[in-house]
C-alpha cells in the first residue's frame, strides 16, 4: 500500500500503511478505490497515538481525504442522507464542539460524538433542501424562500459544504427544521476520533455500538479522565492495535511551545529548572511570554488555565472587578462554561436538544443578554456551526470564601453554567486558543503536593495539557496579579447569524428557544 502524495514520515507512513490494512480487512480498498460491502460480525478498535506536534491531526486528514476519494459516504452532524444498502460511512467525531471546530478549520468536516449517539428528525422541506444541496436530489420548491436565497444557499455550499451554513446564507437555520431527536438505531461503518484521551469507558462502549472499524487518535502524555485511575481507554489496547508516532512532524519544529512539552518528557527535570527553560525560551522567542500578571482582556475569549479550584475562583472574581461587572447580573461578552444539565429523567429529550445545540458539560459559551423569557439566556456555543441560541440557563458565579454562588439567571431547570474567565486544565482539554495563560504558582503548587497520575508527577501532565493548547502563544504567568482591560467587554467580535427569512407559517416562539 502506497501513502498518500503528500511527504509523510516514517511513522506516519507505517500507521497509514496498517490503517489502509485495516480497512481493507473491512472491505474498503484505499489502494484502489474499491468498496465492498461490510462483512457481517467483524469489529475492529486501533488507536494512533503520539505526543503533540507527532502529526496525528495530519494522519487523519490524510485517512479522511484515502477515505473520501475511495467512495465512502461522509457522515456529519448536520444532515444524513437517505441510506443505501450499498453505501459505506464515515464519521469523523470529537468530544466537544471546539474538538470539531479545530479540525474543521482544517478542512476536516468534524462533528461532535453526541450529534453521531444521536440523530434528528427534519421537517421534509430541510431533507429536500440538504438532498439537492449534496447533489442527490432535484432543485426544491420550498415555501417562503426564494430562487435568490436558493442560489445564495448553493453558492455557498460549493465553497464550503456546510449546510447549516449553507442555509444561513439564505437567511435560516438549520435547527428550525429539526422536528426532535432519536438515538441512532442502525449502525455506521468507519469513526475517526480525535482527542479520544477525554473519552471514558462509557463513551467508548457507545461508540463501538456504532462503528464496527473505529480508529482513536489520542496523546498519552495528556491527564486521564477524572475517575479513570489515570488510565485512557486506549492503554488497554493491545500493543498490535496501538500505533506510535514518535517522531515530531517538520511543520512542528522550531516551535518553543512545543520544545517545552516535549522537555517534560524528562524524568530528571524538576519544575525549578523548567521555569528557567521557559524564561529562557522567551529571551529567544516571542511566542514565549515571562509574564509577570494576567491580562485581563484576554480572559474574554481565552481563559486562564489552573489547577486548584479556589485559584480560578479568585481570578474570576478579579476578571469580574477589573470589567465593573455589578454583582447582581452578566455583561454582554462575558465568558461561561457548560456545568451539565439539570433536567429530571422526564424531560429526556429535551436534555438531547439541549445537547444537540452544543451545551454539553465542558462547552465554552459566551453570554450575549437576557433571552426573551424569564430564565432564559441569549448564549454563544464556541465552536459550533450555528452557535447562537436562547436557552433556558442556570448560571452560577462562585465568590472567594462564599459558600453559595451568585446567580444572575436561574431557569427552573435547563443548562447549568460556571463562569469561564478561568477554567481547570483539567476542563481545557479537547480545547486550544491562539493565547494561553498559564498561572504558574499553581503548577508550582502541584509540584510541592508530590502527587503523580500513572507514574509521572502530576505537575508535569498539567504544564503538559496546559502548553500544548497554545497555538500561536504562550503566556507564563509567574505572579498572582491582574493587568487592567484596555477596552470595555463586547460581542462584536462573535458572528452573528443572519436575519430569518420567512418559511412557512411563523413558529410560536422565537428561533433557536430551548426551553
Amino acid at each position: 500500500m502506497q501513502p498518500p502524495a503528500l511527504l509523510l514520515s516514517d511513522d506516519q507512513a507505517d500507521a497509514f500503511d496498517r490503517l489502509a490494512a485495516a480497512f481493507a480487512g473491512q472491505g474498503i480498498d484505499l489502494a484502489e478505490g474499491v468498496l465492498a460491502p461490510m462483512p457481517e460480525g467483524k469489529a475492529t478498535v486501533l488507536a494512533v497515538v503520539g505526543k503533540a506536534g507527532s502529526g496525528k491531526t495530519l494522519l487523519l486528514a490524510e485517512v479522511y481525504r484515502g477515505l473520501k476519494a475511495a467512495g465512502v459516504e461522509v457522515i456529519s452532524g448536520d444532515y444524513e442522507g437517505r441510506r443505501r444498502k450499498d453505501r459505506r460511512t464515515l464519521a469523523i467525531l470529537a468530544p466537544t464542539n471546539k474538538a470539531a471546530s479545530v479540525l474543521r478549520l482544517r478542512g476536516v468536516p468534524a462533528t461532535t460524538i453526541h450529534r453521531i449517539l444521536y440523530t434528528p428528525v427534519y421537517d421534509p422541506q430541510y431533507e429536500k433542501i440538504a438532498e439537492w444541496l449534496a447533489g442527490t436530489g432535484p432543485r426544491p420548491t420550498v415555501e417562503g424562500l426564494t430562487d435568490l436565497a436558493l442560489d445564495r444557499a448553493h453558492a455557498f455550499y460549493a465553497q464550503v459544504a456546510s449546510i447549516p451554513g449553507a442555509l444561513a446564507a439564505a437567511g435560516l437555520k438549520g435547527s428550525d427544521f429539526i422536528k426532535g431527536w432519536k438515538r441512532r438505531e442502525e449502525p455506521l461503518d468507519v469513526g475517526l476520533v480525535d482527542e479520544s484521551s477525554m473519552l471514558d469507558e462509557r463513551a467508548l462502549n457507545d461508540l463501538r455500538e456504532i462503528f464496527p472499524t473505529l480508529v482513536l487518535f489520542g496523546d498519552p502524555a495528556q491527564l486521564a479522565p477524572v475517575g479513570s485511575s489515570g488510565e485512557m481507554v486506549f492503554d488497554k489496547l493491545p500493543e498490535g492495535r496501538k500505533l506510535v508516532l514518535s517522531r515530531i512532524h517538520r511543520q512542528a519544529e522550531d516551535n518553543p511551545i512545543l520544545d517545552l512539552a516535549h522537555a517534560l518528557g524528562d524524568a530528571s527535570l524538576g519544575f525549578e529548572a523548567f521555569e528557567a527553560m521557559v524564561a529562557a525560551k522567551a529571551h529567544q522567542d516571542g511566542r514565549v511570554v515571562w509574564a509577570e500578571r494576567v491580562e485581563a482582556g484576554l480572559m474574554a475569549r481565552s481563559p486562564v488555565l489552573v489547577w486548584r479550584n479556589a485559584t480560578r475562583v479568585r481570578l474570576i472574581q478579579a476578571f469580574r472587578n477589573a470589567f465593573g461587572a455589578p454583582d447582581d447580573q452578566l455583561l454582554p461578552g462575558e465568558p461561561l462554561i457548560c456545568d451539565g444539565i439539570e433536567l429530571p429523567l422526564k424531560h429526556r429529550k429535551k436534555r438531547i436538544d439541549l445537547e444537540a445545540r452544543g451545551l454539553i458539560k465542558g462547552a465554552q459559551v459566551i453570554y450575549l443578554g437576557e433571552g426573551n423569557r424569564p430564565g432564559f439566556a441569549r448564549l454563544h456555543v464556541v465552536g459550533a456551526e450555528e452557535p447562537q441560541v436562547s436557552a433556558a440557563s442556570i448560571i452560577k458565579i462562585e465568590k472567594p470564601d462564599e459558600e453559595e454562588p451568585f446567580i444572575p439567571s436561574a431557569a427552573t431547570m435547563g443548562a447549568a453554567f460556571l463562569h469561564g474567565a478561568a477554567v481547570t486544565i483539567h476542563k481545557a482539554q479537547g480545547s486550544q486558543w491562539d493565547d494561553v495563560q498559564v498561572f504558574a504558582p499553581d503548577l508550582y503548587a502541584a509540584a510541592q503536593s508530590g502527587r503523580s497520575e500513572a507514574g509521572v508527577p502530576l505537575w508535569k501532565r498539567l504544564a503538559y495539557v496546559a502548553i500544548t493548547r497554545a497555538q500561536t502563544r504562550l503566556r507564563w504567568v509567574v505572579r498572582n496579579r491582574l493587568a487592567r482591560p484596555v477596552d470595555a467587554l463586547g460581542i462584536d467580535d462573535l458572528r452573528r447569524e443572519p436575519a430569518p427569512l420567512a418559511l412557512g407559517e411563523a413558529s410560536p416562539s422565537a428561533p433557536g428557544d430551548l426551553g
